[in-house]
């Protein structure tokens, strides 16, 4: 077994004003030659919007790219002709493919809405773009690691075109368990977001994140009430 541990304070930070936002993985103006991507997992955004702003349509190509809010309200408008609102709760996913145009706003004029957004390498390129957004609701467990993204258009939650696994975690205090990887050449990377947890024997807080590879199988046992996201990847 193998880790990488991504403390909290060590990830690259910017505040532009209207968005407050810290990378995990290099991005824009941050530049970690260590810290580009875990295996196909490219970026890891834990942004947070001002009220009334956001950022203005831009495009993206053959990225798969899923937003999950935290708390607040996301507007979202794009080229294939969608338009709606993403909030707590939920999760969004597009697969770029051949090329879109989307913008994504603070739907409120009166509070923040933060997210995290994540970019995954796909294993088909030029891909007809496509979008999906789903309510959790029915699929989330307390005290499971419930999957909320697969490659298969079949399973629970949303589908990406890439050889990876999704899971949330609402854990309580003292919970334990494993994480059994789908595939044994892949690798997952743990995100707390929020709460106490120790992963592969590593101690991690709010914002820590923890790559593991070279293993089939990862204990977890939190130290107190935590939310972990969970996202297998392949390596490559």
């Amino acid at each position: 077994m193998k880790t990488i541990l991504h403390k909290s304070e060590t990830r690259g930070h910017a505040n532009h004003g209207w968005l407050d936002t810290h990378h995990t993985f290099s991005f824009a103006n941050y530049y970690d030659p260590e810290r580009i991507h875990f295996g196909m997992l490219r970026v890891l955004n834990d942004d947070q919007i001002a009220p009334g702003e956001g950022f203005g349509r831009h495009p993206h190509d053959n990225m798969e790219i899923i937003s999950i809010p935290l708390y607040g309200d996301l507007e979202h408008k794009d080229s294939m002709g969608n338009h709606g609102v993403i909030t707590t709760g939920e999760i969004q996913v597009m697969s770029a493919g051949t090329g879109i145009f989307h913008s994504e706003f603070n739907k409120n004029k009166n509070k923040e809405v933060a997210l995290l957004q994540i970019w995954v390498f796909p294993n088909k390129k030029n891909v007809t773009p496509r979008y999906d957004q789903i309510s959790l609701a029915d699929i989330e467990k307390q005290d499971e690691l419930y999957q909320i993204l697969s490659p298969n258009p079949e399973d629970q939650g949303v589908w990406i075109y890439q050889n990876a696994w999704f899971h949330l975690g609402d854990l309580s205090e003292g919970w334990h368990g494993d994480y059994k990887l789908k595939d044994k050449s892949n690798g997952v990377y743990f995100f707390v977001i929020e709460g106490k947890v120790t992963i592969a024997g590593k101690e991690l807080g709010r914002r820590d994140g923890l790559g593991v590879y070279e293993t089939e199988s990862v204990e977890i046992a939190t130290s107190a009430k935590t939310k972990l996201l969970v996202m297998e990847v392949p390596m490559r």
